[in-house]
């Protein structure tokens, strides 16, 4: 019988129907007896000191039934690097300052939103406005103003990596490449805004429904903000239109909604509309990237210097994280024997930046594999051979970062190049049409910021039945990426079940394994599956010492679970089916249910991430020499994450990664002066739709994975990093313009064709 029934199929999403008829459940869907309706209060100026708060008409307001502001919650500061409370500098509402046009200042809880609305119009709020900053440079001028006190250069922190001998590197190298990159503040645009709904329970402990990717930590960071106890918080997630890692963090409508709903007895919502998505919501970070490789004369690396400044707008946030991350990036995909990396996190007088697809990841590598290409042309070398020249294999490692793994970037960059037909084009394609490449590499689940934490990364508690079926309970958030299908089918391939003998419990601190910690930094799969398999294969084994007995077998190696059977490996006629051996079980132990809980936490995998996904991508453009217009006319991708365990969840990871990078390269945008947002809505924030997306071919090289269930490891969140790099090559190829200031438009263009 075949081992492997499941794993490497195309299995369709379990809530798939329920989200094409309009059946699933979002949390501003949910609607609650006496439910009041909040709304925030936002500072219309940049940098001001609160000088006070007038909120009594407000509250008179027919229909107002709670009003607060910074002083009337505990100023707890808060943020996501929680084991660094130094960097920890957020409360939920404005105490003594606001920092950005859209800082919360005060929140309203009415019987209906348009009353809310109107009792925002009646606070009364003085300021003393300050002098502000927007950009970087302004912020590290000498005598800017600064935003925290205890940040007066407003470096909020640096990030360093260093190894090898970098100044003889650079000494002696033939060709430097030595460039400036600056990216942009792009908007995640999921679906549904932000929603937060909260009920007070009779004995004092609160229970919150909302959009988040990491319910685990918001339960954490709630109870700490509101002064409980971890597990006087009980947190729901519903489904989740969207993540992208904008909604990992605390929010002030969490804790609002929590702390109005204990206040007034009655469960209050707050849901987000667009505009304040948009001109108030986290965002990726802009970034100055200043780089420089050195080169021998045959193409080869052997020192590479990196320099970041992160715009990280009013507070931290993940801003650490992105600080670190921009670094290691900058060092993966090639050997490099020498490197320095330096990374500053700034604030400035703007919305706070956040985690966003690829993290770090599509600004570290916009920069480095643009230049790749463009040293490729100064030494006269084909841009695909400079980087098959330096690629990274198994066993290279970042000395005290990371160590790499399965590794399958050359046979992506080969493969690459047969289906593209680069050789041919590259070398045929007239003025007006050219084609590029870049790479890509990414983790497979993060591990820099959770030392010492109290959990493992990740758990999951399996429970089997007499019926023939099994259940599984986990944290891990399904926010569109799939983990509701991937979770269930790894575990129905170990206990040789169908997926519909599968009933999942997720989203509820409540009721799941209390020890997971969200979804971020492609760790699901891994982190989440390794922790199914370890808690199947305790389950297994019982139920294994059952049917060993029943066979008189010596060893329960001899059995395998299979067709909804347990039988044994060499006649596999002797078999029992599943439900069966369960109720066996139960009988010889009293009834006792037939459970166990699997954890994982990597180990021995470096600063990093246990494993580490790779891809190649050719982009194939036509430039319009009179209009400056970029048209993708194809995208070729082949990437390596491991073993696929569905090929058409890995398929729709790739096809959503080009919309979302292809909108980061030529598009999106978010404009600001002033720091005021000026496009708010989808009409002025241009997101690619399926009318703009390009054809697309993809393969995919199989390694496997050791550190992943199955040989499995990241797939999705990595490859929106290759596409804006290998847009900006095409577009060189085509024009003679490399931008290295994205994103590409028709009037950078146009410029450089006009001087």
């Amino acid at each position: 019988m075949s081992r492997q029934t499941l794993i490497g199929k195309s299995l369709p999403r379990p809530d798939a129907k329920a989200k094409v008829t309009g059946g699933a459940q979002y949390t501003d869907d949910i609607h609650l007896p006496g439910m009041l309706h909040g709304a925030l209060l936002r500072s219309p100026v940049a940098h001001a000191r609160i000088a006070s708060i007038d909120i009594d008409r407000a509250r008179a307001l027919p229909g107002v039934k709670c009003v607060i502001t910074g002083n009337d919650v505990p100023a707890v500061r808060y943020g996501n690097w929680r084991l660094v409370p130094e960097l920890q500098d957020e409360t939920a509402l404005a105490v003594d300052k606001v920092r950005f046009i859209g800082d919360e200042v005060a929140a309203v809880a009415a019987v209906d939103a348009d009353t809310a609305r109107e009792a925002l119009e009646l606070i009364d709020v003085e300021y003393e406005e300050l002098p502000a900053v927007f950009g970087i440079e302004e912020a590290l001028a000498e005598g800017a103003p600064h935003l925290h006190d205890a940040h007066t250069d407003n470096i909020s922190l640096t990030r360093n990596i260093d190894y090898g001998e970098l100044d003889r590197a650079f000494e002696e190298a033939f060709h430097i490449q030595e460039d400036v990159f600056t990216t942009h503040p792009v908007n995640h645009a999921y679906m549904e805004p932000c929603s937060a709904l909260a009920r007070a329970e009779s004995d004092g402990r609160i229970t919150i429904w909302t959009s988040t990717q990491t319910p685990y930590y918001i339960q954490c960071l709630l109870a700490r903000t509101m002064e409980l106890r971890e597990n006087d918080v009980r947190v729901i997630k519903p489904h989740v239109g969207g993540g992208f890692g904008g909604k990992m963090e605390l929010r002030p409508w969490d804790f609002c909604a929590a702390w109005m709903a204990r206040e007034i007895g009655r469960p209050v919502k707050f849901t987000l509309d667009r505009t304040e998505e948009l001109a108030t919501g986290r965002r990726r970070h802009a970034v100055k990237i200043s780089s420089r490789i050195a080169f021998q004369e045959d193409g080869t690396i052997t020192g590479k210097e990196v320099r970041a400044w992160l715009n990280g707008g009013a507070y931290n946030g993940m801003g650490p994280t992105a600080t670190f991350l921009i670094g290691n990036f900058g060092a993966m995909l090639y050997r490099i024997p020498a490197y320095r990396y330096r990374g500053l996190y700034i604030y400035t007088n703007t919305p706070p930046a956040g985690a966003m697809r690829g993290f770090g990841a599509p600004q570290a590598l916009y920069a480095g594999e643009t230049q790749m290409s463009q040293a490729a042309a100064a030494l006269g070398l084909d841009p695909i051979e400079l980087r098959l020249k330096n690629s990274m294999t198994e066993g290279d490692e970042i000395p005290g970062v990371a160590t790499v793994g399965s590794c399958g970037l050359k046979e992506c960059l080969e493969e690459v190049r047969r289906i593209s037909g680069w050789n041919e084009k590259r070398a045929t394609l007239g003025r007006g049409h050219g084609i590029g490449v870049a790479c890509y590499s990414f983790i497979s689940g993060g591990v820099f910021n959770w030392f010492n934490t109290k959990y493992p990364f990740s758990s999951a508690e399996v429970r089997v039945f007499d019926d023939g079926t099994a259940q599984l309970s986990t944290l891990a958030a399904d926010i569109g990426q799939g983990s509701d299908l991937i979770l269930p089918q790894i575990l129905a391939e170990e206990l040789g079940l169908r997926m519909d003998d599968i009933r999942l419990v997720t989203g509820d601190t409540a009721a799941c394994p209390q020890s997971d910690l969200g979804t971020w930094g492609s760790r699901v799969t891994l982190m989440a599956g390794n922790a199914v398999r370890r808690a199947a294969k305790e389950v297994k084994e019982r139920l294994f010492e059952m049917v060993s007995l029943k066979f008189d077998l010596n060893v329960i190696h001899e059995l395998e679970c299979g067709d909804g059977h347990i039988y044994a490996k060499n006649k596999p006629k002797r078999r029992i089916p599943f439900g069966e051996v369960v109720a066996m079980a139960q009988r010889a132990n009293r009834g006792e249910p037939i459970k166990a809980t699997g954890y994982y936490t990597p180990r021995d995998c470096g600063l990093v991430s246990p494993a580490f996904s790779f891809g190649a991508q050719v982009a194939e453009t036509r430039v319009d020499l009179d209009t400056g217009k970029v048209e993708v006319e194809q995208m070729y991708t082949v990437h390596d994450c491991g073993v696929e365990l569905n090929p058409m969840a890995v398929e729709g990871q790739l096809e959503g990664s080009i919309q979302m990078s292809l909108g980061y390269a030529l598009s999106e945008t978010l404009v600001m002066q002033e720091g005021r947002t000026l496009n708010t809505t989808f009409l002025d924030y241009k997101i690619p739709v399926a009318a703009d997306m390009p054809p697309s071919i993809s393969k995919t090289v199989e390694t496997f994975e050791p550190a992943g269930p199955f040989g499995a490891k990241e797939a999705g969140e990595g490859l929106a990093c290759p596409t804006a790099p290998a847009v900006v090559d095409a577009v060189y190829d085509a024009t003679g313009y490399c931008c290295n200031d994205l994103p590409i438009t028709p009037e950078k263009i146009l410029g450089h064709l006009g001087a």
